[in-house]
């Protein structure tokens, strides 16, 4: 009986006892210690790819430096790659602590490089920039009326975020608050016993601000230049309302309207395993804020429109049309009446004559000489 065993387990069980040999839990690596995860090879990767695509790694081949060092500055000047924010997950601990190290570095803009975002097609600019300087030459450098009056009138639009509402409710708020200042409009809301009031006086305030920042809305009081001649005076809203204007700079709502928003679903659970399906609707709220000036105009160009409207008059004294002189046909034989009272003291007649006759002269019968 042979055994089948290999030659080099036959030597070592041959060795001595006296020899020291390691176990083999020793001659195994272990990995146990270790912990490896998925973002581990992304930002080996990624550190990879900032290495190679980095704008201040030193280029190695001479060809390459001789070449950059014969272009200006403004040449070389290269489009910044945009990078991770601060607070992203994905970037490792020494990515950041050498961008710290690294620091801002302040460089110059070259409209060349920003144009490729700011303007990708530059065809189309210039063609509607041609476009823009052959109607000015057709008008003549005149301007329309709307145009005049968004160059010297300022406007803001401002809608809100969506509302945990419905447009039912949302629309008597929105209609209590038109045509009233902005200071008014947000008195109204805070004393207001509706729920969604106290949104739409958060909406106001950040609508006025806003104003005041994108605008310059408001600021008659401050500059003290368009204001210093102005008189309060009494006007005339488009409502019929009197108000009074002390600053031709004060903001008030023109116009706000409601519009209907996304909306979701909740379960009801009811008795009986009955289950209804509820609709949360969300309605949102549009502002459109003007300065008094524009009420003011609007108010002068109602009155000048009154005052040159003509006189009602009861009979007004305009040309006769379509006036016939008999009853028969305009060319015909009809009944007529004599103009002259001599001999047949105003008789009638049968007389066949036409209506341009009856309307040119006067109609004499035959008894009067």
């Amino acid at each position: 009986m042979s055994l089948n065993l290999p030659s080099r387990r036959l030597l070592r069980s041959a060795a001595p006892l006296t020899t020291s040999h390691p176990p083999i839990a020793f001659l195994v690596p272990l990995y146990t210690n270790q912990r490896r995860s998925l973002w581990d090879n992304f930002s080996k990767r990624l550190e990879g790819a900032r290495r190679l695509f980095s704008p201040n790694k030193a280029s190695k081949n001479p060809l390459t430096e001789e070449y950059l060092k014969k272009k200006s500055d403004a040449q070389r000047q290269q489009a910044e790659r945009g990078d991770l924010s601060q607070s992203s997950i994905f970037e490792n601990d020494s990515s950041r602590k050498h961008r710290q190290n690294a620091g801002s570095k302040v460089v110059p803009r070259n409209p060349e490089i920003m144009a490729r975002a700011l303007d990708p097609n530059p065809n189309d600019t210039l063609r509607w920039k041609q476009k823009m300087v052959i109607q000015e030459v057709r008008r003549r450098g005149r301007l329309t009326k709307e145009q005049s009056l968004k160059r010297t009138e300022r406007v803001l639009l401002s809608k809100s975020h969506d509302f945990k509402t419905s447009v039912k409710k949302l629309v008597p708020l929105a209609k209590q608050i038109a045509g009233k200042t902005v200071e008014d409009a947000i008195i109204q809301m805070r004393f207001s016993k509706k729920k969604v009031a106290k949104d739409i006086k958060e909406h106001l305030e950040h609508a006025k601000n806003e104003a005041i920042l994108k605008r310059g809305m408001g600021l008659g009081k401050l500059e003290r230049k368009s204001t210093e001649n102005f008189k309060a005076r009494y006007i005339v809203t488009k409502d019929g309302k009197r108000v009074k204007v002390e600053d031709p700079t004060t903001l008030y709502v023109d116009e706000a309207w409601c519009g209907k928003g996304d909306w979701t679903k909740s379960y009801d659970f009811r008795a009986r395993g009955n289950v209804n399906i509820m609709k949360n609707r969300t309605t949102s709220i549009s502002v459109v804020l003007k300065e008094e000036k524009t009420r003011i105009r609007l108010h002068e160009e109602r009155e000048e429109k009154l005052k040159n409207k003509k006189v009602w008059v009861q009979l007004p004294n305009r040309p006769v049309t379509a006036q016939r002189q008999s009853h028969g046909n305009s060319n015909g034989q009809g009944e007529a009446f004599c103009d002259s009272s001599r001999n047949c003291r105003g008789s009638t007649f049968k007389l066949q004559i036409n209506s341009a006759e009856k309307l040119s002269q006067s109609i004499i019968c035959s008894l009067c000489p």
